[in-house]
C-alpha cells in the first residue's frame, strides 16, 4: 500500500497485501506512535481483516456492537434515518479512519456503514481492545484523541449545515477532502469523488441539481476542473477563502 507522495489517489486494488499493522502505510493515521515492537505485535494479534464489496454494508442500524473498524482500503459512507423516515448521510470515511464508535455507549450501531467501492477494513474486537487499554496506556490515550477528533468533526458538520451558504458548504467539503487526501500522501488538488453527487447533496443538505450547478459555477470561475468524478482543484487558496467566507462566490 505504499503510495508515492502527491499523486492522484488511484482506484485502490482490493487484492492489496494483507500485511501487519506495523508495516501498513496507514498505521500512523489510525494507530498510536510510540508503541514498541512487542506492544505493536499484541495489538496486531487481535486485529482481523474483512473485505466489503461496493455498496455492501459493513454494519447496519441496530446491529450488536462487537468491533471497531479501521478502513484499510477504500471508502465508506455512514447514514442514519431521520424521524420522518428519510435517510441522512452523516459522513464519508476513508483510509486510516475508524468506524463503529457510534455504538460504544449503546452496544448497538446507530448508523449504517456502506462501502463506496470495494474495500477492506481492519476488524478490532472492542472487548479485547479494552483489555489492551489497561496494559498499554499509550493506546488508551490515542483512542481518547481519536474520539475527541470525532466529536470535533461532528461539531464542524453542524456548523457546515447550519450557518454556511450553499457555495461555502460545497467549497468546505472539497477543501476537507483535499486535506484528508494530502494527509495520506496523495495529491491535495487531484482526486476522484467516490461518492455520487446525490450523496454529496444529501450530506450537505443540498439537492443534486444544486451540486451540479455549483460544480459548473466553480468550473466556469476557474476554481476547478471536472471530468465525471475526477476533480482537479485549480485554485485551492481561493476555494479555502470561499469555504471560510472570506470571498464571495
Amino acid at each position: 500500500m505504499n503510495q508515492a507522495p502527491l499523486r492522484a489517489a488511484p482506484l485502490l486494488d482490493i487484492r492489496a497485501l494483507r500485511t501487519s499493522c506495523s508495516s501498513c502505510s496507514m498505521h500512523q493515521l489510525c494507530l498510536p506512535m510510540g508503541l514498541d515492537e512487542p506492544e505493536m505485535q499484541r495489538l496486531d494479534g487481535i486485529i482481523g481483516r474483512r473485505r466489503v464489496s461496493r455498496e455492501a454494508s459493513l454494519y447496519r442500524i441496530g446491529d450488536k456492537f462487537v468491533s471497531l473498524y479501521a478502513v484499510r482500503v477504500g471508502q465508506f459512507k455512514t447514514s442514519q434515518t431521520n424521524p420522518d423516515g428519510a435517510r441522512q448521510i452523516t459522513g464519508f470515511q476513508m483510509t486510516g479512519e475508524l468506524l463503529g464508535m457510534d455504538a460504544i455507549s449503546t452496544d448497538t450501531h446507530q448508523c449504517d456503514a456502506v462501502a463506496l467501492e470495494d474495500s477492506e477494513v481492519c476488524e478490532i474486537p472492542f472487548a479485547r481492545l479494552e483489555e489492551l487499554f489497561g496494559e498499554i496506556p499509550t493506546l488508551l490515550r490515542h483512542f481518547h484523541r481519536i474520539m475527541s477528533k470525532e466529536i470535533t468533526r461532528e461539531q464542524s458538520v453542524i456548523l457546515l449545515l447550519g450557518n454556511m451558504r450553499a457555495e461555502q458548504r460545497f467549497a468546505a467539503f472539497l477543501v476537507n477532502l483535499s486535506s484528508r487526501y494530502a494527509a495520506r500522501g496523495y495529491s491535495s488538488t487531484s482526486f476522484q469523488l467516490r461518492m455520487t453527487r446525490e450523496d454529496i447533496g444529501n450530506y450537505l443538505g443540498l439537492t443534486i441539481e444544486s451540486i451540479s450547478r455549483l460544480l459548473s459555477k466553480l468550473k466556469k470561475e476557474g476554481l476547478l476542473k471536472v471530468s465525471n468524478r475526477q476533480i482537479e482543484l485549480t485554485d485551492l487558496p481561493m476555494l479555502k477563502a470561499l469555504a471560510t467566507g472570506a470571498e464571495a462566490c
